[in-house]
């Protein structure tokens, strides 16, 4: 039984050896396919920030409109000014939240746009 675990930890530690690299890219094939949502099944609050996006605001937030780095690297790898962050208002919440929308490319079209609710771990793809 021993045998079989260390040649089954060997055997891994293979695997992750090999294909790091590649499993450092993987997350990013796909990503945009991967969570959608549709505008209808947004909280109010983030389909009210869209609006707002598209409109080219008024803002609620100073930082609405800043460049978002994708240092998370969670959204397809695009130039460095391509993305954009506004701050979804979260009820209850008395400084910016952990809610915002990314959109990319031609903000008022909004034709690549990302929810996130929990502070850029994960995104959707807002879809119309």
């Amino acid at each position: 039984m021993l045998a079989t675990m260390v040649l089954t930890a060997a055997s891994l530690c293979g695997v992750l050896s090999t294909d790091s690299a590649h499993a450092r890219e993987a997350p990013l094939q796909g990503r945009e396919g991967v969570g959608t949502i549709q505008v209808q099944q947004l909280p109010k609050e983030a389909q009210r920030t869209l609006e707002d996006v598209k409109a080219g605001g008024p803002f609620a937030y100073s930082k609405d409109g800043s460049r978002f780095g994708n240092y998370e690297r969670q959204l397809p790898r695009r130039s460095r000014e391509y993305y954009r962050e506004y701050t979804v208002r979260t009820p209850g919440v008395r400084h910016r939240g952990a809610r915002r929308i990314v959109c990319g490319g031609d903000q008022r079209a909004a034709s690549e746009c990302y929810y996130t609710e929990d502070h850029y771990n994960s995104f959707k793809r807002i879809t119309q």
